[in-house]
C-alpha cells in the first residue's frame, strides 16, 4: 500500500449531509453498526474534518440548511437516475 494521503472532494451539500449522518452514527445506537473498532479512527477523522470545514453546523438555522441540502441532493440524484434510466 502506498504511503500517500487520499483526498475526497465533496460539495457543501454533500459535506453537510454526511456530517449530520456521521454525528448520528457516532452518538446513537447506530454506532453498533460499526463492529470493527479500527473503523472508528477514520470515522472520527472525517467527522472532525467536516466539523472544522462547516461553520454552518452551529448556525441557528442549521435544521433548515440541512433539509435544504438534503432536498437538493435528492433532487440531483433523482435527476441523474431519470437520465440514466430514460
Amino acid at each position: 500500500m502506498e504511503n500517500s494521503d487520499i483526498t475526497i472532494k465533496l460539495t457543501p451539500d454533500e459535506a453537510l449531509v454526511l456530517s449530520d449522518w456521521l454525528e448520528r452514527v457516532r452518538m446513537t445506537d447506530l454506532s453498533r453498526l460499526v463492529d470493527d473498532p479500527a473503523a472508528w479512527a477514520p470515522i472520527h477523522k472525517i467527522a472532525g474534518t467536516l466539523d472544522k470545514a462547516l461553520p454552518g453546523i452551529f448556525a441557528a438555522d442549521y435544521a433548515e440548511r440541512l433539509e435544504a441540502a438534503r432536498h437538493r441532493l435528492r433532487t440531483a440524484t433523482g435527476s441523474l437516475a431519470e437520465e440514466r434510466d430514460g
